[in-house]
């Protein structure tokens, strides 16, 4: 279960690339993509890099308007687990 202290990163094979149709940032991997939308794509350009999960939900209300730090972190969570659990993400606790 990933949590505010889990390491995680992309996983080896995923790339993140624009689709060429619709210029929207996508994550893709061997016979399957994810379209993300402006906040799943910020999340994912940050685990290019190994950082803890807190980390990233602490960048991402650094630059946030509007929601908590905690409605953040919750959020950030269930992305990074969703990740996971399709594959795309490595997880390691720390």
């Amino acid at each position: 279960m990933i949590d505010r202290a889990t390491r995680v990163c992309l996983a080896r094979h995923v790339r993140m690339r624009d689709d060429p149709r619709t210029g929207k940032p996508m994550l893709l991997a061997p016979e399957r993509g994810l379209e993300l939308n402006a906040t799943g794509a910020r999340i994912a350009v940050l685990c290019r890099e190994e950082r803890t999960a807190g980390e990233i939900a602490d960048r991402l209300a650094l630059e946030s308007e509007g929601a908590t730090a905690g409605q953040i972190e919750d959020e950030v969570l269930v992305f990074l687990r969703a990740l996971e659990e399709r594959g795309l993400l490595v997880a390691r606790a720390s």
